[in-house]
């Protein structure tokens, strides 16, 4: 009696073709999440090269403020991102 190879069975060549499909699921949705946060990040270059749509002489401590908000948002990202901070190991 001869056994099926698993490896080639009809049900192993779905499986396998579900994989494929799953990971290029995945990658196909990690390059949008990707082209998402690039996006963003021209954003917040262009404003901060703008000075964040400050103009000098107007400047108080609001303006401060908001980009100490702005400041800790970011860095709780990039404590994730490099693991530093809370996030180190």
């Amino acid at each position: 009696m001869t056994r099926p190879n698993p490896i080639t069975t009809p049900r192993h060549e779905q499986c396998a073709e579900k994989a494929q499909r799953n990971e290029e699921a995945a990658l196909s949705a990690f390059i949008a999440k990707k082209d998402e946060i690039d996006v963003m990040l021209a954003r917040l270059q262009a404003l901060s090269d703008d000075h964040f749509n400050a103009h000098p002489d107007e400047i108080n401590w609001g303006h401060v403020g908001t980009l100490e908000h702005y400041a800790s948002l970011l860095k709780r990202i990039t404590d994730s991102a490099f693991r530093e901070g809370e996030h180190a190991e």
